[in-house]
């Protein structure tokens, strides 16, 4: 049996019928793949991932946090299914459907994880007649972002040519723990508990005297101080009904907007896009905050010997995403600076040791408290954390292949809760960046109007860049001519 970390652990306290906590996506292949060669191709490779076959048992009164155990009734027909969009098979009809499947939870009963093979794809620009879609719903109990992105390397293939996948490896029959035993275990998990508290706490002093340092006596200040950001329409309570949709950026074009601002890194540039996009959508309802939204940017901690381990190991950035600034270029140069800033207090942070506080939670009492919390509608009685979470997947810059049939198209989704009603995964993938907002329907009916405004957000910056070029030619030239 292997214990959730409290990390995972906290993606199960939250969750409701109204906030599922799974990330996934929608993925686009070329050509007519069969269902019944996909589920084969499932079939033969389910084996290589351990949480794909596994599934949770909770302790007795939610004494202490679930274990993943082999599933014996593990039915891969229960995770892998078939549909197909209505006429005429456009974008309009793949989005909602993808918005659907992502409004509904898992089963806990079952291990938590679905793909949903999606055909009649027949009226979507630049997507050939009779190619396929794949919805994809993995908890976020056992999956980040980056070791999703480790799962789906198992999956794909670099050629068209499937790698060969060794033999399925007998397990040792496992039999699911009885109540008694899950106590037991628990209790013993308990007693070792206590002892890892001075350690933790000793870390914790450390990184406050590095934060401390950093403020004091270097005069950098942490730019966002909790429940400081300023409140938003999609700051509230969120509804089950989700709304999704994704925007597809050229890489080549995007990278090339760093060189404006020295030093700017391509996540700069995201982060500017997506604050264009927030600001003008917020001052079209004249909703536009005097101070900057503030996005939580998640941090992976894993290490290179954690590289193919499932589960969390995230820390946070807290960014200042300069929605008050409306020259694009100034907003870059602003996110820069505060991106940096937030990079020297990640540093200092023991992100681990903070981590292992989680553990320390009982499960049972915090799944009550966010039960209350969400029944109570608090999020409705303080300034957000944050306002939304911009996270940045790096995908391969080639092709990638699933059964022999190119992956055209990879878009991402993640969780939304209450207070925090808007989330952008960002995954780059062979040329292209997607950037897919998700929200609730009751926040964001018009999510589809803030997902354009992604792509005239990059469009604007890319303008006042190559006017800006300009400008500086044409002065460096009148400087030569002079000499």
């Amino acid at each position: 049996m292997e214990e959730l970390s409290g990390i995972d652990a906290s993606f199960l306290y939250l969750e409701t019928p109204k906030i599922p906590m799974h990330i996934g996506g929608v993925a686009i292949f070329e050509g007519s793949m069969k269902f019944e060669d996909f589920f084969q191709f499932i079939q033969d490779r389910v084996h290589l991932v351990d949480k794909l076959t596994q599934k949770l048992v909770t302790v007795p009164m939610g004494l202490d946090k679930p274990y993943w155990v082999e599933d014996p009734d593990f039915d891969l027909s229960l995770h892998v299914r078939r549909t197909s969009l209505p006429k005429p098979g456009s974008w309009k009809e793949l989005r909602y459907l993808a918005s659907q499947h992502f409004s509904t939870m898992l089963n806990r009963e079952r291990p938590l994880w679905e793909f949903i093979f999606v055909e009649g794809l027949d009226s979507i620009a630049q997507v050939p007649k009779g190619s396929v879609a794949m919805i994809s719903k993995v908890h976020h109990a056992g999956f980040d972002g980056k070791s999703g992105t480790d799962l789906m390397s198992m999956l794909y293939d670099v050629s068209e040519t499937p790698k060969p996948i060794p033999p399925v490896k007998a397990k040792p029959k496992e039999e699911i723990p009885g109540a008694l035993q899950l106590v037991a275990k628990s209790a013993l998990n308990f007693a070792g508990r206590p002892g890892k508290l001075p350690g933790l706490l000793w870390e914790t002093g450390r990184s406050a005297i590095k934060a401390g340092y950093l403020k004091s006596i270097q005069g950098i200040k942490l730019p966002t101080m909790p429940f400081s950001a300023p409140k938003t329409h999609f700051n509230d309570v969120v509804e089950q009904e989700r709304k999704w949709n994704s925007a597809l950026l050229d890489l080549k074009r995007v990278k090339q907007l760093r060189g404006i601002v020295e030093g700017a890194t391509l996540n700069d540039v995201i982060l500017t896009i997506c604050a264009g996009a927030l600001r003008r959508y917020l001052l079209e309802r004249d909703e536009l905050p005097d101070k900057p939204l503030v996005a939580m940017v998640p941090v992976s901690t894993r290490t290179a010997e954690e590289k193919n381990s499932m589960g969390n190991q995230v820390s946070a950035m807290y960014i200042q995403l300069a929605t008050e600034i409306e020259n694009p270029i100034r907003r870059l140069e602003k996110i820069h600076i505060n991106t940096l800033v937030g990079k020297l207090y990640q540093d200092a942070i023991d992100a681990k040791s903070l981590m292992g506080f989680a553990e320390l939670i009982p499960f049972g009492l915090a799944g009550v408290a966010s039960r209350f919390y969400s029944r109570a509608a608090l999020a409705k009685r303080h300034n957000p954390f944050f306002n939304l979470v911009i996270t940045n997947v790096p995908g391969p810059n080639i092709p990638l292949y699933l059964g022999g049939y190119k992956l055209l198209a990879n878009m991402g989704t993640a969780p939304i809760f209450d207070g925090m009603g808007l989330i952008l995964p960002v995954v780059s993938y062979n040329g292209t960046i997607s950037i897919s907002p998700t929200s609730s329907v009751n926040l964001m009916p018009d999510l589809d109007k803030f997902t354009r405004y992604i792509l005239e957000s990059a469009n604007e910056l890319e303008e006042a860049v190559i006017e800006k070029t300009k400008a500086m030619e044409a002065f460096n030239a009148l400087l030569n001519d002079k000499e």
